[in-house]
């Protein structure tokens, strides 16, 4: 087994990595504090041909795979976690998700805008009701106007609802769901943004659809396929949103590691302390195992194997290691890490988001759990 990466996935990650340290780390603790979402820098990201990644050339894309995806997104949430779940979101959620299912037609007109960064993509499924529930309590429909629809609705708790210019909106009419590609202009409201506990320089909000009209030409895959697209997309939402919370758990051990070789106690450095030592090799025991899954998965859902157990496991594994890895590295600071001079508390609130979006914990235990079952 070949554990090293491609050399195109290599490329990328050292160019995402310069990028972000120069753009990003400067201002990451800036765009916490005054839940910033730095638009221009996004754009650059566009520029650079990192937005789009497994989009074909012919659409402006980079024409790569889910792992080199993956391996970037964990690049950015390394120097600030919503910067890089806004980029997932967009990349993953809106573009990908646009490629795979959209007709020519659909991808000519909306691809390019948002692989450059001229264009924000937001996708909108869940509701207020409707959360892990997100087909059976959607309350968001679609009435057939002759050669038109008509949406009436609201979404809730959708990144980069604020921001956005395209919007991948479900919606149901009776037993039937289908997805619409609807732009800000055509009377799309996004009238409250919502304040977080963490991830607070990714834009969240409420989305909210009054009678909104458009085309037969913006359903995307044509009407009644909504439910496929969801399924169908949510393994590689979860294989590549995994990596976002690896970004953070590496980011909390590499802080941890650099204090536990300069704090001195009692006489001595701390790391020299067994306690100390017995967290670290936790630490980097669990953040390794989650980054091989999350590889796994990648690589599985970009050869089409079809197994929603990996995917779902992926990024259960990651969210959850982030989690702990957050907390043992803000517990090796001590008060310090309880403090807002140091990343620590700022990391372990941004890690419990991806406990909880993309699918909550207890419903990927439940897909890995039917998953096993079935096989």
């Amino acid at each position: 087994m070949d554990f090293n990466l491609p050399e195109e996935t290599i490329a990328v990650r050292d160019l995402v990595t310069e990028f972000s340290k120069k753009n990003i780390e400067p201002i990451a603790a800036r765009i916490d504090k005054e839940e910033l979402f730095p638009t221009q820098i996004f754009r650059e990201l566009g520029r650079l041909g990192l937005l789009g990644l497994t989009v074909t050339e012919e659409y402006g894309g980079a024409g790569m795979n889910y792992l080199t995806e993956g391996v970037a997104l964990e690049e950015i949430s390394y120097y600030s976690g919503s910067f890089g779940l806004s980029y997932g979101a967009h990349n993953n959620l809106v573009v990908d998700n646009l490629f795979r299912n959209g007709n020519r037609e659909q991808k000519e007109r909306y691809l390019p805008g948002l692989v450059s960064g001229e264009k924000i993509g937001s996708l909108c499924l869940t509701e207020p009701g409707a959360g892990s529930d997100a087909l059976g309590g959607m309350l968001t429909t679609y009435e057939s106007r002759g050669e038109k629809y008509e949406i009436n609705g609201s979404k809730t708790f959708i990144t980069n609802a604020p921001v956005a210019d395209v919007f991948l909106v479900y919606a149901r009419s009776g037993k039937s769901y289908s997805a619409f590609i609807l732009e800000r202009n055509d009377g799309v409201e996004t009238p409250k943004k919502i304040r977080k506990l963490g991830m607070k320089g990714s834009p969240t909000g409420e989305v909210v659809f009054r009678n909104v009209i458009v085309g037969k030409e913006r359903i995307l895959k044509g009407e009644g396929q909504g439910r496929n697209i969801i399924y169908q997309g949510l393994n590689a939402e979860r294989a590549v949103l995994a990596f976002g919370p690896l970004g953070i758990a590496r980011r909390a051990l590499d802080e941890a590691i650099s204090y536990s070789n300069q704090r001195e106690q009692f006489g001595k450095k701390i790391g020299e302390f067994e306690l100390i030592q017995e967290k670290l090799a936790y630490m980097f025991t669990r953040l390794e195992s989650a980054r091989l899954l999350a590889y796994k998965a990648a690589i599985m859902v970009g050869e089409k194997i079809a197994d929603p157990s990996y995917a779902a496991a992926s990024i259960m594994m990651a969210s959850e290691t982030a989690t702990q890895i957050a907390k043992d590295a803000l517990q090796i600071f001590g008060g310090y890490g309880y403090t807002e001079d140091y990343p620590l508390e700022r990391l372990l609130r941004d890690a419990i988001l991806y406990e909880i979006g993309a699918g909550t914990t207890e419903i990927r235990k439940v897909v890995i759990a039917r998953s096993l079952l079935k096989r």
